[in-house]
């Protein structure tokens, strides 16, 4: 909500502010304006007006200035007044504030300033001047805008996959802040326009750092909250290995979950357990490996891998399976042997000799 004197505190007060100041004039002509010894004409001898400035709109922590003409004439008492007490008369200083201080005085202008502005310092100034025809007053309202304060904000956050979320953010400020919820991580979409955000079944896509921001004129206020989702495991589709005797296997099970998960390795319906027949499990985060240093004719079958946390488990299936290394006769005797060079010359010429000799018998055979 911004703050607008103009109403309705200021538009609304009509003869009660006229009444009002015509009262501070009289007040300040019977009390110390008027020099000692003189008398205090009637209201209806007295020569007074009155002016209103425009506001004057200040960010929190800034300097203001109040200035005020003395209008030419000679100017016998002037001061500055707050709401409730004198802060300055002529150049005698009746605040104790020690923001408070003078400026500028002589006959054309009196100017003070309040460094380091507060809410505590809005509202009504006026200054009052006594010359020797006149008296007369000049006020302004100080308006304080404040940069938006994030006061209440949902702390961090640990749901299980499917349960409703409320966050919640609230802020102070002048003029009033609006607010906004953004999911920063994985997406960053706009979640919210609204100091509330709800989020009905959370997803575990739903998870990740949440960001408030409280924004208005005079500048923002951004702070996060964190939700985690718990959810139970959902393990990989296991990878078949092939592996030949005596040679080095790895079966891998990928898991995602959270809260982490903890695995085992079956064998059949028999427990696999770390360094035991030459096999060796190692858990990184939401990778289990399980290795065989040296494969036996033992090792080749069906394993299984099971993942586990508080919410549930989940399975996966694997086959390691033989496979025949080529040897040097094997490779002779296949169809893709590769011979070796100077025997396949001799076999090629032997060839071509038996060729050529064929060759000739039959065109003899056919003269006969």
């Amino acid at each position: 909500m911004r703050w607008d004197v103009s109403s309705p505190n200021m538009g609304s007060c009509g003869h009660i502010c006229a009444s009002w100041r015509r009262l501070l004039v009289l007040f300040f002509r019977l009390v110390f304006l008027v020099p000692a010894g003189l008398p205090v004409h009637s209201q209806g001898d007295s020569q007074t007006d009155g002016k209103v400035m425009d506001n004057i709109t200040v960010k929190q922590g800034e300097t203001v200035f109040l200035r005020c003409a003395q209008g030419g004439d000679i100017v016998t008492r002037t001061a500055w007044l707050n709401r409730s007490s004198i802060l300055y008369a002529g150049e005698d200083k009746w605040s104790v504030d020690p923001r408070v201080s003078l400026v500028t005085f002589n006959q054309d202008e009196f100017t003070i300033k309040i460094e380091d502005v507060d809410v505590t310092d809005e509202g009504l100034y006026v200054c009052a001047v006594q010359t020797s025809r006149r008296s007369r007053t000049t006020s302004v309202h100080i308006i304080v805008q404040v940069s938006p304060i994030i006061f209440i904000l949902s702390k961090d956050i640990l749901v299980n996959e499917g349960s409703n979320v409320t966050l919640m953010c609230q802020a102070s400020g002048k003029p009033e802040p609006s607010l906004s919820w953004k999911l920063l991580s994985p997406s960053g979409d706009l979640a919210s326009e609204d100091e509330y955000l709800d989020i009905p079944g959370i997803s575990r896509h739903k998870a990740g750092t949440y960001q408030c921001t409280a924004i208005n004129d005079v500048g923002s206020d951004v702070q996060t909250v964190e939700i985690t989702v718990n959810y139970a495991p959902s393990v990989s589709e296991g990878r078949d290995v092939g592996v030949a005797l005596g040679q080095r296997g790895v079966l891998e099970c990928q898991v995602d979950a959270v809260p982490e998960a903890q695995f085992e390795w079956y064998r059949d319906d028999r427990r696999v357990f770390d360094n035991l027949n030459g096999m060796q499990i190692e858990n990184i985060g939401q990778l289990s490996k399980l290795t065989f240093l040296n494969v036996t004719e033992a090792d080749y079958g069906n394993y299984t891998c099971m993942a586990i946390n508080k919410l549930g488990s989940s399975i996966t299936s694997f086959v390691l399976y033989e496979i025949i290394e080529p040897t040097s006769s094997t490779l002779l005797q296949g169809p893709g042997a590769v011979q070796d060079g100077n025997n396949g010359s001799q076999e090629t010429r032997v060839h071509t000799v038996t060729c050529l000799l064929l060759a000739v018998i039959y065109q003899f055979l056919l003269w006969f």
